[in-house]
């Protein structure tokens, strides 16, 4: 047991207060702590305990999550939040704001001179070597034109204390500068879950900052007197940090969008809408700089946009940060900036840099080889995304330390040592006690007018153990609020609304919706409808061959084998029970039926599944993750913990399975529910609702097809029919309805042509056509599109012909060969009108190609 264990107590004169140790409070004896402290123990341990499992739990259901590379596991990881915030007071905050804003102004000049007129390379400032092998230099960049006064737009360092006391900066961001997002999520988390402890201090807003990120990047555009067209260019939703850009795109109200989602046409970049291409002016990137453009960059990349660099060269887009930004994270520049703010600024550094050596020179070499125990060594760069560039020497055995040292010898100028600091704690809620984690503190700044706006705040990283002085969010790390406190409690007061007569009118802003967005909605709503139809049938089924007492092995021409037969064909499982080749007929499914199902339930690896779908529908729905609402968002949150619950029931508990079934069904309608209230009844409500409506019509055409294919003995085509409108949830509507019992002329009647039902085919196929008329065309005075004689087709095929005629039997063979005809020319014209709409509107151009390779030889 640690010493610091050893001095665990509770405060006697605090009720309620926390096991902490004496000696630990003592180190925080500010006046703030102090507050703080108070504000803990007044709350007590049992009621933080429930704070924390609250805290833990809103950041699950608003789908807060991290991601982790190369681990499976890791995907949508939950973001964790520490329930104790990191304090910096106001005088503290003064000099960090003016040593961040000093920094911020030095890596602009040093970004303008590397990629102009070279004078620190040619004076000796900085050795050309650091900058020409470095592969954040990007050459074509070099004299490139560049919108506004300064070029750094965005700017994040990384900053720790040691255990002196001193604030050092450890690392810079340049490029995409990441967090910033986490750090307003993790206040909208404490500020919902713990509001008491807002009360005794004046904690500094975080909104300002955005603010003025919406106004920089508005400077970004061209002055045209129109509002620039600004988007988010992420690398997709399996990047690590997707959750903060779609966070960011919801809240600042910009459009997110990948790669593919943009072309290079005249020297323009444009976005593929569904109206067609609308030309983008500012570009807000969270995308490393190689993977930009694959034309001039990193040819692999499939990320980036063909002929970005053009543009830019052009100037008719303007991306923050430029292009060429990463050079600035380059860690061997940090010996050189205490030289460089004399130079440029004539001014000290307020805050010092880590002790660095870089090993381009040779006494700074010899230093770091034989002190490599002692030091930190990191490679100026980063091989790959996801991958660390420093190493503590302290860890190593005497192997690694002198392959280590030859790796160093091989390229000297691509490595650094830095001083080993012992990080500064910080009390951290760990195991639902107070514990010391070391920390790192990430501030963000953003350019404003002549200087730079430092956010009152940023994202705290804590160690994922005591001991470990490691900080990564990939390695476990976890989060902290980040309170900095104003010197006048009244300068943090609630911001009160805009009175009538200073209120200035703005007209809703609409945009044409992005084609990859579109297509991602059309597919939740066809997912959507693939997982409640598949849940209703499965769970029918289920219900039908534990009620009946039919022995086993089942005959082939029992209801119960029908309605099997009917499941695979329904949902494309196949060979399942319906073998389209006598080879794969399986016999043991008629002595035992509950394996397949259980497959058709959960395997998510099985095209046509439940799981399947439900996989696909999640995927979906992160995709456009920033469409969503945070209600909505809880819900698909909840809906996945309780499926991957239901995935672990034994697969003998049927009636377990089928009570996960109606939950999955209850968590399906309620994201149906949060959207018909939430959404505008725009492009995006009515793309989602097109596919829902297609999906609806495809499936009920199918499944009527295959229940009704032949004549069966009453009892069973009884059974048929009943069993067909409980899935569809129509029975009772029939009853009320038609007041008879159920004939297959009144089902067709109200199944296929009662526009009044909304599970109609005659319902469902006028709302598409509604929905078509209002999707963009070129002219709306010219001849029908292709699209709108489709569904003209389908619903005049609906009206020509009626449910008695259908339901007519072939009198030679007793099959009913018109219902069956008659439902698979339907069916094909809805997956033509599905094909055709995907066609027409979620791609307007081929993908760019590239005209010339380069060959060694050439």
């Amino acid at each position: 047991m640690t010493e610091r264990k050893k001095a665990e107590t509770v405060f006697e004169n605090q009720p309620g207060a926390m096991p902490y140790s004496k000696e630990v409070y003592q180190k925080r004896d500010t006046k703030e702590w102090a507050d703080f402290q108070r504000s803990l123990s007044r709350m007590g341990q049992k009621e933080l305990v429930t704070r924390n499992e609250d805290l833990q739990r809103l950041l699950r259901e608003n789908g807060v999550a991290y991601n982790i590379y190369n681990d499976p596991s890791g995907q949508n990881r939950p973001w964790e939040l520490d329930l104790v915030p990191k304090i910096i007071d106001a005088g503290e905050w003064n000099t960090i704001e003016a040593g961040l804003k000093q920094r911020a102004t030095l890596f602009d000049l040093i970004l303008k001179d590397i990629y102009g007129s070279q004078q620190l390379l040619r004076k000796g400032f900085i050795p050309p070597e650091l900058i020409f092998q470095h592969p954040g230099f990007l050459r074509s960049c070099v004299n490139m034109p560049l919108p506004g006064a300064k070029h750094l737009t965005l700017y994040a360092a990384d900053m720790t204390r040691g255990q002196d006391g001193r604030l050092w900066v450890i690392s810079d961001r340049a490029q995409a500068p990441s967090g910033s997002g986490y750090a307003l999520e993790n206040r909208h988390a404490m500020s919902t879950v713990l509001p008491e402890f807002f009360q005794s201090l004046p904690v500094k807003r975080l909104s300002p900052y955005f603010d003025a990120l919406q106004q920089a990047l508005m400077l970004l555009g061209p002055a045209s007197g129109n509002q620039p067209r600004i988007v988010i260019l992420t690398p997709g939703p399996d990047n690590e940090t997707y959750f903060e850009h779609s966070y960011l795109a919801a809240y600042l109200g910009l459009t997110l969008v990948q790669g593919s989602d943009l072309i290079v046409k005249d020297n323009f970049v444009w976005l593929k809408t569904i109206d067609g291409l609308e030309k983008i002016d500012v570009i807000l990137r969270r995308l490393d700089d190689a993977y930009c453009d694959p034309l001039e960059l990193k040819a692999s990349s499939l990320l980036g946009v063909p002929g970005l660099m053009q543009v830019v060269r052009k100037g008719h887009v303007a991306i923050a940060n430029p292009l060429g930004s990463s050079i600035i994270e380059n860690a061997g520049l940090i010996p050189f900036l205490p030289g460089l703010a004399r130079h440029l600024l004539n001014e000290d550094l307020v805050i010092p840099n880590i002790a660095t050596w870089w090993c381009g020179q040779p006494k700074e070499m010899r230093y770091v080889l034989e002190n490599l125990p002692k030091l930190v060594i990191r490679r100026i760069f980063r091989n790959e995304a996801g991958t660390r560039s420093a190493t503590d020497g302290s860890s190593l055995s005497v192997k690694e330390l002198a392959n280590l040292k030859c790796m160093i010898l091989a390229n000297p100028t691509l490595y650094t040592g830095q001083e080993r600091i012992r990080f500064s704690t910080n009390p951290s809620w760990v195991n639902n006690t107070l514990e010391d984690r070391h920390t790192l503190f990430r501030s963000f700044l953003v350019s404003k007018n002549d200087s730079y706006f430092v956010m009152p705040g940023g994202l705290t990283r804590t160690s994922n153990s005591e001991q470990s002085f490691v900080i990564s969010n990939q390695l476990g790390g976890i989060s902290k609020d980040t309170w900095v406190l104003s010197e006048d409690e009244e300068d943090e007061m609630p911001a009160t609304g805009q009175s009538s007569a200073e209120f200035v009118f703005h007209p809703p802003h609409l945009r044409s919706l992005p084609s990859h967005t579109a297509e991602n909605l059309f597919w939740v709503g066809r997912y959507t409808e693939r997982v409640i139809y598949n849940a209703r049938l499965q769970r029918t089924i289920m219900h039908r061959l534990l009620q009946s007492n039919k022995s086993l092995p089942l005959s082939k021409t029992s209801t119960e084998w029908l309605l099997l037969e009917i499941l695979t064909k329904s949902t494309f499982t196949y060979p399942g029970f319906a073998p389209l080749k006598p080879e794969e007929e399986n016999p043991e499914l008629q002595e035992n039926p509950w394996q397949e199902l259980t497959d058709v339930l959960f395997n998510e690896q099985r095209p046509g599944s439940l799981g399947n779908n439900i996989a696909q529908l999640i995927q979906a729905v992160y995709s456009v993750r920033n469409f969503w609402a945070v209600d909505t968002w809880r819900v698909l949150r909840q809906m996945e913990e309780d499926w991957g619950k239901a995935k672990k029931i034994p697969s003998e508990d049927y009636l377990q399975m089928i009570s996960s079934i109606d939950a999955l069904n209850t968590s399906m309608f309620a994201f149906l529910g949060m959207n018909r209230e939430s959404v505008r009844r725009e492009q995006g409500w009515n793309i989602l609702d097109l596919g829902r409506k297609l999906e609806q019509s495809m499936y009920s055409a199918h499944l009527i097809r295959h229940t009704f294919l032949k004549t069966e003995r009453p009892q069973t085509a009884r059974d048929l029919m009943e069993t067909l409108m409980v899935a569809s949830q129509s029975l009772i509507t029939y009853r009320y309805t038609y007041r008879d019992h159920l004939q297959l002329p009144l089902i067709l009647e109200l199944m296929l042509h009662d526009r009044n039902y909304p599970k109609s085919l005659a319902y469902l196929v006028r709302r598409i056509k509604r929905y078509i008329g209002n999707l963009p065309r070129a002219s709306k005075e010219g001849p029908l599109t292709e699209l709108e004689r489709l569904i003209l087709e389908i619903d005049g095929s609906l009206r020509t012909v009626s449910g008695v005629a259908l339901a007519e039997a072939n009198p030679d063979s007793q099959t009913y060969l018109v219902l069956h005809n008659f439902l698979g020319q339907l069916s094909d014209l809805l997956v033509r009108t599905a094909q055709l709409i995907s066609k027409t509107y979620f791609s307007h151009s081929k993908a760019q190609k590239q005209l010339f390779t380069t060959h060694p030889s050439a």
